[in-house]
C-alpha cells in the first residue's frame, strides 16, 4: 500500500522529534488525531503536524503505546518481504556473536533491539519460543511463525505469553502451539558447557534466561567457598559457581517448586548435586531469619518495579534485599547482584548498592559492572530495553 493511501496519525506540535531519531514507541499522549475506524494491528502512517511522513507503524488502539514504528521509509511498505529481512538481520548477528558450539541456544529476536518491537524469539535447539508484547504486531503472529518456519526450519513453535502484557495490550493469544510439533516434556540444552533440563510449556518466561549467561559466566570466575544463591530457578549462577568457579558447596533457594525440580535434575546432570542444596522458602524472610556467613551471595530476584509508580517501592525492596545480603557476607566475601527492572537505571542500582553498603557498615568496592548478554542487543534510538543490571562486588 502506497504511503499517500495508509491511515496518518497526526502528532501534536513539538512531538515528533523522537520519532524522527527512530524512537519506536508512539504513545497515546503525543497523538492529535487517529482516523475514525482503525482496527488493531492496521498499518498507519505517522506524520508530524505539519503533514510530514516519519514512519510506518502498526496501530493497538488498546495500548498506551498506540503505534509501534518499525519503517521509517515511508515508500516501503510493512509486508512480508519487509518482516522476512528484519527476521533474517536478527538471525545473522546471533551466528555472527554467539559462540558456534552455543548457536543452537540464545535469544534470535530482542524486540526493539532487533527492530521488531513487541516480539521476542528464544531458540532451545529444535524448538523456538515466541512471545508478544505487542497486540498490533500479534495480528500478524501466522506470517511471524511461517517466516521462522521458512528461515530456521524447527521442529516446532511454541508461544508464551506474559499476563501482565497480555492485560496492558489486550492481547488475546494464549500459550500453545503455533507450527509443528509441540516441545517434549523437559529436554536438554547446553550453555557455558553446563546442561540445563529446559521445560518450555511450564518454565518461567519463555523457558530460559539466557540474558544472564555471560553474566553467570562472569561471577563464577570470583566466587569460592561456602555460596548463598538467592532466587536460584533452575540453577544457572548456582552450577556456574560450582563448575567454573571456586565454589565448594551452594545453597540455592527459590519460592517456586517447579524451579526447584529443574535445578535439582540439572545438578544430577552435571554431576554436582553433591555439592549443593536446593531449599523452597521465601527469599527475603530466608535473608531476615538465616544465621550463617557465606563466602559468596547471589541475588537474582524478579522485577520489582513494573510501572513508574512503583519505583520507590521497587527501591526500598532493593536496598532492603542488599542490605540483608551484605549482612550475611564474610569479610573477602562476593556479592553478585542483579535487578531486572527497566525502570532501574544503572545509575539508580548503584546508588542502592552504595546505600545498602553504608547503612551496613561494610566496605564495598565494585569489581565489573554488568548488564544483558550481547543477543539481547540494545538499539542506540530505544535505550529503554538496557534492563539488566549485575554487579560483581567485593565486600569487606
Amino acid at each position: 500500500m502506497s504511503a499517500d493511501s495508509l491511515p496518518k496519525i497526526v502528532l501534536k506540535s513539538r512531538r515528533a522529534q523522537p520519532f524522527y531519531a527512530h524512537h519506536p514507541w508512539v504513545f497515546a499522549g503525543a497523538i492529535q488525531h487517529v482516523p475514525a475506524s482503525l482496527t488493531p494491528g492496521q498499518e498507519v502512517l505517522v506524520v508530524s503536524q505539519e503533514g510530514q511522513a516519519i514512519a510506518r507503524g502498526l496501530f493497538n488502539p488498546d495500548s498506551q503505546i498506540q503505534v509501534r514504528l518499525y519503517q521509517w521509509d515511508k515508500d516501503s511498505p510493512l509486508d512480508a518481504d519487509f518482516w522476512r529481512q528484519r527476521l533474517s538481520s536478527a538471525i545473522a548477528l546471533r551466528k555472527q556473536i554467539l559462540p558456534a558450539e552455543e548457536n543452537a541456544y540464545g535469544r534470535l529476536v530482542f524486540s526493539e533491539g532487533d527492530g521488531l518491537s513487541g516480539l521476542t524469539v528464544d531458540r532451545f535447539g529444535d524448538w523456538l519460543s515466541v512471545q508478544f508484547t505487542s497486540r498490533a504486531l500479534a495480528t500478524r503472529v501466522d506470517l511471524i511463525s511461517d517466516l521462522l518456519m521458512e528461515l530456521l526450519q524447527p521442529a516446532g513453535i511454541w508461544l508464551r505469553t506474559e499476563k501482565g502484557m497480555t492485560a496492558a495490550e489486550g492481547l488475546t493469544l494464549t500459550d500453545g502451539l503455533l507450527r509443528g510439533n509441540g516441545p517434549p516434556p523437559p529436554f536438554t540444552i547446553q550453555e557455558n558447557g553446563i546442561q540445563y533440563q529446559i521445560d518450555l510449556v511450564e518454565g518461567q518466561k519463555t523457558g530460559f534466561y539466557y540474558d544472564q549467561r555471560e553474566n553467570r559466566r562472569a561471577a563464577a570466575r570470583y566466587l569460592r567457598g561456602n555460596v548463598l544463591d538467592v532466587c536460584c530457578y533452575s540453577g544457572g549462577f548456582t552450577l556456574n559457581a560450582l563448575k567454573h568457579g571456586r565454589g565448594e558447596f551452594v545453597t540455592a533457594i527459590d519460592s517456586s517448586a517447579a524451579a526447584l525440580q529443574l535445578a535439582r535434575q540439572n545438578a544430577d546432570l552435571n554431576g554436582l548435586s553433591e555439592r549443593c542444596r536446593f531449599e523452597q522458602a521465601d527469599a527475603l524472610k530466608f535473608l531476615e531469619q538465616a544465621s550463617e556467613k557465606y563466602d559468596g551471595i547471589i541475588l537474582d530476584p524478579p522485577k520489582f518495579a513494573r510501572t513508574r509508580g512503583g519505583l520507590a517501592r521497587a527501591a526500598k525492596a532493593y536496598l532492603k534485599w542488599n542490605s540483608l545480603a551484605l549482612s550475611h557476607l564474610q569479610p573477602g566475601g562476593i556479592l553478585v547482584t542483579c535487578s531486572c527492572s527497566g525502570l532501574i537505571s544503572a545509575g539508580d542500582f548503584l546508588e542502592i548498592v552504595a546505600t545498602a553498603a553504608l547503612e551496613s557498615r561494610r566496605s564495598v568496592r565494585i569489581l565489573e559492572q554488568r548488564g544483558q548478554a550481547p543477543d539481547h542487543p540494545i538499539a542506540s534510538s530505544c535505550l529503554e530495553n538496557s534492563y539488566l543490571k549485575c554487579l560483581i562486588c567485593a565486600v569487606e
